[in-house]
């Protein structure tokens, strides 16, 4: 990626396009060794019309490379703006999984006005596409692909090659299927292109080939990419037919959202994605109020819970002085264990079978927490209400810290059991259960302690 001040620079030359302070040929001239990318992130700081007029003087090979690195929100606005032609250009340009991604972004009204402007073979093709489930391999992959026989010569498949490389995303991989269709394995163009020309192609296959059902999620996709090391993914279908490949450049925005919405729904804001540059206040209001006012209601109990130890208040108020570092550290805790957890779990690194030994584990750490920071708040609460507070804070502060650790290992695992996202698991909502069980602990224990010492 080009820095930010040249992207800021490239920007500045687009909206003096806008006002008309360059003509177009020379700004034609400066776009020419500009990369797609870089092009549709300068784009952003244009009006819709400002984007459409740029994108109107592309080029034709280019436009839908650089339209295919827009967000889908814009691009739906984008071709509205642009002349019919070259809407319908730039529709037919778009390699097939761009043109799913903006399609089930869409209203049915808006995708069906989409669909209009496409081709009986891209509508077709788009269909079949967004039949399958919502975010599996099938939604993710291209349906365009070079495949070989195994009994052909290397020359005739080079020339094969050559013929059909404009279809194909890649050509760095090479697939090799049956009569029928069916995968048998892969080949570099390297190992084409270096081999014997008399050689067969079945003497290139390699093992036996890594591939992902099509109706599988498509972060198992990325997890595969990223455990094999490889550049493109083949997708089949259940009888082993190839249907499709997923690429590395697709791999990255998928894992990209995927951590969005996780570190979204950690934060208590929902998997809505919004792009924050571009998001309304409305929009942002609605995306941050759901989780709010349920931590509202939970927050009643927590009041309730308080009033409940009303007379061991009023025999020690020097214990409401503690209350906020007591429930904090058990709400600090429980986001800790349930960050690491539900990371853990989204990357493969540990599986719901695991729990048992984590949970041992997780209670070994978090005593060892819990005994360190109440040896701290001892000698604090020495210091301003005697021995009596001392212990009750030192052993308040063990009990919270494991019981907001337990929680926010636990309740992960307990979402993935049920086929929920872990996620869900927010640090709000952690934090929340933690001051309830915190409220009930501290003051148990200090209710316990009052009644237990000797009268006055």
């Amino acid at each position: 990626m080009i820095p930010t001040s040249t992207i800021d620079q490239l920007a500045g030359l687009l909206a003096r396009f806008e006002r008309d302070e360059i003509e177009t040929g020379a700004l034609c001239d400066d776009l020419a060794a500009v990369r797609d990318q870089d092009i549709a992130r300068a784009l952003k700081a244009l009006s819709t019309e400002g984007m459409a007029r740029v994108l109107e003087i592309l080029p034709g090979e280019r436009r839908a490379g650089v339209f295919g690195f827009i967000e889908p929100d814009v691009q739906y606005a984008l071709l509205d703006a642009l002349d019919e032609a070259t809407a319908r250009a730039v529709l037919d340009d778009l390699r097939p999984d761009n043109l799913t991604a903006l399609l089930e972004d869409l209203s049915q009204e808006a995708g069906d006005a989409v669909a209009r402007r496409l081709s009986p073979q891209r509508v077709q093709q788009a269909r079949r596409l967004l039949g399958y489930p919502l975010e599996s391999a099938g939604r993710l992959m291209t349906p365009e692909f070079i495949a070989l026989e195994p009994g052909w010569t290397l020359s005739h498949a080079l020339r094969h090659v050559q013929r059909h490389a404009g279809r194909s995303e890649t050509v760095d991989v090479l697939f090799i299927t049956d009569e029928g269709g069916r995968l048998l394995g892969w080949t570099g163009l390297r190992a084409l292109v270096l081999g014997d020309p008399a050689a067969k192609v079945e003497s290139l296959l390699e093992d036996k080939p890594v591939s992902i059902v099509v109706s599988e999620d498509r972060e198992q996709a990325a997890r595969l990419i990223q455990h094999y090391d490889l550049t493109a993914l083949p997708v089949v279908d259940d009888g082993g037919v190839l249907m499709g490949m997923v690429t590395i450049d697709d791999v990255m925005d998928v894992v990209e959202e995927e951590a969005t919405e996780d570190i979204h729904k950690l934060g208590g804001l929902g998997a809505q994605h919004l792009s924050l540059r571009g998001a309304s206040m409305l929009e942002l209001f609605k995306k941050r109020i759901g989780w709010l006012l349920m931590l509202v209601f939970l927050a009643i109990f927590a009041a309730g819970a308080v009033s409940v130890f009303e007379e061991t208040l009023e025999a020690a108020v020097v214990l409401s002085f503690f209350l906020p570092l007591i429930i904090g550290s058990g709400g600090n805790a429980g986001s800790q264990g349930a960050t690491m957890m539900v990371r853990a779990l989204a990357t493969g690194d540990v599986g719901p079978k695991d729990w048992l030994k984590l949970w041992v584990r997780e209670l070994g750490v978090a005593s060892a927490l819990g005994v360190t920071m109440a040896t701290a708040a001892w000698g604090i609460g020495l210091f301003y209400g005697g021995t009596m507070l001392a212990n009750v804070v030192f052993l308040s502060m063990i009990a919270v810290v494991i019981f907001g650790s337990m929680v926010g290992m636990l309740l992960p695992f307990l979402l993935t059991r049920f086929r929920l996202d872990p996620a869900t698991a927010s640090a709000p909502l952690i934090t929340s259960i933690a001051d309830i069980g915190g409220i009930l602990i501290y003051f148990g224990i200090a209710t316990a302690w009052i009644h237990a010492a000797p009268t006055g």
